[in-house]
C-alpha cells in the first residue's frame, strides 16, 4: 500500500517534489494545499514550467476541487494553515509553502511525519543526505526538515574534507539563481515573511539587470545538522546572478593537514563509488551552469577549478537549487519510509 501524502506549497519547490513522486508507486500524493485561491492557475502552473519544460501527462480539473492526469487524481484545497485541513488517511505532509508554522501546532497534527523544505532550528531533526541521515528516528523525530539547497549541495563536501584532513577555518561564496521575491526592474524594496527578510533595499533593484550581493544562511543551516560547521568556523556571503536554476558555491578551506590536489581528487573520487545516495559527481568536462540543470547529484564537484596549496582547498561545487534540491527530499523521504519499514 502507497504511503499517502499531503503537498503543502505549489511553488518551484512543491512542484518539483510532485513531479518526482509522480513517478513513485510508493508515494501518493492526495492532496496538494496552496494559498493561491484560483485552481485554474494552479493546475496551469503544474502542467506548463519555463525551466523544466511542459508535462507530458497533464492534469486537468475534475469535480470542482480535484485535479486529474492519467495516473494520479489529486485534491486541491486552500487553507492558509496545516490545522484547518482534513488530514483523515494522509500518513505524512511535505510543507514546501516556507511558511514558519509553529512547531507546538506540526506536533500536535495526526500524521506520522512532517517534511519541511528550509532549515528549522526547532525541527525534530535537519537531515543532509552525506551528513547525518544515520541519525534520522521515525520513533522520535517527526518533524524533519530537508535543510536547504546551498547546504544539501557543501554541507558532504565539508564533512568530508574535516574527516580527513581537520577543517580550520574557511569562507564560502554562493551564485546563487533568482527567486520569485526578488524584483524584475527597480522596485520598492523587498520583504518576505517566508524568507525572513523585512528589509532588502538590493532585492528591490531589477534581478535580471544585476548581480545582487546578499548574505546568506547557508552556515546557519549547515549548523543545525553538524554543529561544528557554524559561522565561527565559515564565513559566508552570497551574490545572486541572472539564472533560471542551478548554483554554485565557490570554497575556500584551510585545513589542519596538508594535501596534494591528487590526494583530494582521490577522495572525492572513492566517495562517489561507494555513496548510497546519488549525493557527489565529479566533473572534469567543460561545463556550464545549464548543463547540470535537472542534475539529482547535488554537491557535483569540479575538478578543473581544483586548487590545493599545503593547508588550502579551494572547490567549486554545482547544484541544481530546484530539482536537484527536491530530489533529495525525495531521497530522504524514502529514506525515512525504509527505516520505518526496517529494510
Amino acid at each position: 500500500m502507497s504511503t499517502k501524502l499531503l503537498l503543502n506549497g505549489a511553488g518551484r519547490i512543491g512542484k518539483a517534489v510532485l513531479k518526482q513522486l509522480l513517478e513513485n508507486k510508493d508515494f501518493e500524493i492526495v492532496i496538494i494545499n496552496d494559498i493561491n485561491p484560483y485552481i485554474e492557475n494552479i493546475v496551469y502552473s503544474i502542467n506548463y514550467d519555463s525551466t523544466y519544460g511542459k508535462l507530458d501527462d497533464k492534469f486537468k480539473i475534475v469535480e470542482n476541487n480535484y485535479i486529474q492526469n492519467s495516473k494520479s487524481k489529486i485534491k486541491i484545497t486552500h487553507f492558509n494553515s496545516l490545522d484547518k485541513i482534513d488530514l483523515t488517511n494522509i500518513d505524512i505532509i511535505i510543507d514546501s509553502s516556507g511558511k514558519k508554522e509553529d512547531i507546538n501546532l506540526l506536533k500536535q497534527l495526526p500524521v506520522s511525519a512532517i517534511f519541511l523544505t528550509h532549515p528549522n532550528k526547532n525541527a525534530d531533526i535537519n537531515v543532509i543526505l552525506g551528513a547525518n541521515e544515520e541519525k534520522l528516528n521515525p520513533s522520535i523525530h517527526k518533524i524533519i526538515s530537508t535543510s536547504s539547497c546551498n547546504a544539501t549541495a557543501l554541507l558532504p563536501a565539508l564533512k568530508l574534507i574535516n574527516d580527513n584532513k581537520e577543517i580550520l577555518c574557511g569562507d564560502i561564496v554562493t551564485i546563487h539563481p533568482l527567486l520569485n521575491h526578488q524584483r524584475v526592474l527597480d522596485g520598492s524594496f523587498v520583504g518576505s515573511a517566508t524568507r525572513d527578510v523585512e528589509c532588502n533595499f538590493e532585492f528591490g533593484r531589477s534581478s535580471t539587470q544585476n548581480i545582487i550581493p546578499n548574505k546568506t544562511t547557508t552556515i546557519t543551516a549547515c549548523s543545525y545538522v553538524l554543529e561544528k560547521f557554524n559561522k565561527e568556523l565559515i564565513s559566508s556571503n552570497s551574490l545572486r546572478v541572472p539564472t533560471d536554476t542551478v548554483g554554485a558555491i565557490n570554497v575556500t578551506l584551510f585545513t589542519k593537514q596538508s594535501s596534494t590536489k591528487n590526494e583530494i581528487i582521490e577522495l572525492f573520487k572513492e566517495y562517489e563509488k561507494t555513496q548510497k545516495f546519488p549525493i557527489v559527481l565529479n566533473n572534469i568536462e567543460p561545463l556550464v551552469s545549464s548543463d547540470f540543470k535537472k542534475e539529482r547529484f547535488t554537491t557535483i564537484v569540479d575538478f578543473r577549478y581544483l586548487e590545493v596549496k599545503n593547508n588550502m582547498i579551494k572547490l567549486l561545487l554545482w547544484y541544481d537549487n530546484e530539482w536537484g534540491y527536491a530530489s533529495k527530499v525525495v531521497e530522504i523521504l524514502k529514506y525515512y519510509e525504509e527505516i520505518k519499514k526496517g529494510k
